[in-house]
């Protein structure tokens, strides 16, 4: 997991290849008026998912990770406050998982929480569970998925 400002981003480009695409599309100056849903960028080695709306309660949400994509988590507007714990140390992912879309949830319950804010990103790698849209208030983001 990773924690930082926009301006400090290019820092973690040798971590991917692919993160200078997605660095690039967050550094746009008209992010606010992206449509809410799937956001083509480079096909499935990069995509936006763009979401607006009220954030949940913990109780309301479950961890997650993914094998095949990192995440970018990015906030345009409001707070998130995500929560994270080593994969390692999660029990097995639940029945409501779905290894077709890449995603697993485990009741486990975060060991780190994070408050992301507005021109913050969080990068998610598959050893990273994350708890995100965690807020009192609505939230505006764009989730950039990466391929591993």
């Amino acid at each position: 997991m990773i924690i930082d400002t926009l301006e400090n981003a290019d820092k973690y480009i040798c971590l991917n290849p692919r993160f200078a695409t997605a660095f690039a599309v967050l550094r746009r100056t008209n992010l606010a008026c992206f449509n809410e849903g799937r956001l083509e960028i480079d096909g499935d080695e990069v995509y936006a998912i763009v979401a607006k709306g009220p954030g949940r309660k913990p109780a309301d949400a479950q961890l997650e990770t993914h094998d095949k994509y990192i995440d970018i988590q990015y906030v345009i507007g409001g707070t998130d406050t995500i929560g994270w714990k080593s994969r390692q140390k999660m029990g097995e992912p639940t029945d409501n998982s779905d290894p077709q879309n890449d995603v697993a949830f485990y009741d486990d319950e975060p060991s780190v929480w994070s408050a992301v804010g507005p021109g913050m990103f969080g990068i998610y790698f598959p050893e990273d569970g994350h708890m995100p849209m965690i807020s009192d208030d609505e939230l505006h983001k764009i989730i950039i998925k990466v391929a591993v």
